[in-house]
């Protein structure tokens, strides 16, 4: 994804940062029938129940961003996927990770559904968020007070984020590009395949590197800009990246 994609992200995430404050304190005091935001107390557990209730209230869709690190008093084995399962049939359901926060078992394990998740991955701004049915959403993020965690079903901010959702889906790399590489030992060779490129290494430099001939190499570029779906060695090198497929 270019620079300028990640800097129409991280604009749409401070709009949504602002309307999450100026909407808490317009709706601060009204009684808990008329909230139309609800701030959650600060435990984890408590967000997730407020999830799973969410996720088994939808009737048509799901969409959820995955790109923010769990906290220490956050519990890693309980996450809004492994809440996925509890929606209705017939609800879709669109995940959108970060390439660090990929759980490529959950990928997998998508392949064999009748109605498999839907998971793409891009470079996301920090944010955890759940938009059920674009009713109502589930935003995680930091504030000037630390994380806060709320219910939202004010219109503009549902609108702001469902904005921010699709523009990156749009551009995101579907999720099984990434483990298409298959074992890990055709993994590594890929990944050094990758550096190469992105270290501009000519063919026969690379080749050399890799104790291989350089028509093979080139055979093994070619086959992972097909895996890719590139047309160019360039294009290769941007959708690696937007797997975090290249070497740090």
């Amino acid at each position: 994804m270019s620079q300028r994609a990640e800097d129409v992200m991280e604009r749409a995430l401070l709009q949504v940062r602002e309307l999450l404050e100026s909407t808490v304190a317009m709706h601060r005091g009204r009684s808990l029938q008329e909230q139309v935001i609800s701030v959650l107390e600060n435990d984890y557990e408590v967000v997730l129940d407020a999830a799973q209730r969410l996720i088994e209230s939808a009737t048509e869709s799901i969409d959820i961003v995955h790109a923010r690190l769990l906290g220490s008093d956050e519990n890693p084995l309980r996450t809004e996927r492994g809440l996925i399962y509890s929606a209705a049939e017939g609800v879709a359901v669109r995940l959108l990770a970060s390439p660090a926060l990929l759980d490529e078992e959950f990928v997998r394990e998508q392949l064999g559904r009748e109605r498999p998740v839907a998971v793409r991955v891009a470079k996301v701004p920090p944010l955890q968020a759940l938009i059920v049915d674009g009713r109502a959403a589930l935003v995680v993020a930091e504030s000037a007070v630390g994380r806060r965690a709320s219910v939202i079903r004010v219109p503009e901010v549902l609108h702001t984020l469902h904005t921010l959702f699709e523009s990156v889906w749009s551009n995101a790399v579907p999720a099984g590009e990434r483990i298409v590489f298959g074992d890990r030992d055709r993994a590594a060779l890929a990944r050094q395949i990758l550096g190469a490129l992105q270290d501009g290494a000519t063919d026969d430099v690379a080749a050399r590197e890799l104790a291989v001939s350089v028509r093979t190499y080139r055979r093994y570029v070619a086959e992972i800009m097909a895996l890719l779906g590139a047309n160019s060695r360039f294009q290769a090198g941007v959708r690696a990246a937007e797997l975090g497929l290249l070497p740090r």
